[in-house]
């Protein structure tokens, strides 16, 4: 259940801040929120995470990343099936995972590249433009991790 509620409301708050954010910018458009650290800005990502095979061919890409996705998916949901009852947290980080996972996933079928539009920036140094999905994919692999390491949550 906790994989339908979360993967689904992943799903659902990363897909409408997308389609926001195409409908309210144009392309490249960049605006300021907290002066020298955030901004909202439309990219478009045709390659995998922090822009990696940005200039390879669509073909290749596309087997790529479509392959991964779904192999990425279903060791998600297998894994998923296997926890133990009484771990709310593995469940929610598998859940976070498994729904920023499809939401991308959904960009690349849908455009041939994701929506980018969170941009946070110090001074020069820049961290890449990103979105909720991406944010609950790191979210739910670093609870994961933590779970592996530790056994604490």
């Amino acid at each position: 259940m906790t994989l339908l509620l979360i993967g689904v409301g992943v799903l659902l708050v990363d897909q409408v801040t997308k389609g926001l954010v195409m409908q309210t910018f144009p392309l490249h458009e960049n605006v300021e929120v907290i002066p020298g650290f955030f901004n909202l800005t439309h990219i478009r990502n045709t390659g995998g995470a922090f822009g990696l095979l940005a200039g390879e061919t669509f073909r290749l890409r596309a087997v790529l990343f479509f392959g991964m996705s779904f192999v990425a998916l279903g060791i998600i949901f297998y894994l998923y099936t296997r926890i133990p009852s009484g771990q709310p947290w593995l469940d929610a980080a598998l859940a976070m995972t498994f729904g920023g996972a499809l939401g991308n996933l959904i960009d690349r079928l849908r455009f041939g590249e994701v929506i980018d539009f969170l941009d946070f920036h110090i001074g020069t140094l820049h961290w890449p433009a990103f979105n909720v999905a991406d944010s609950a994919i790191s979210v739910g692999v670093g609870i994961f991790c933590f779970y592996f390491l530790f056994k604490k949550i």
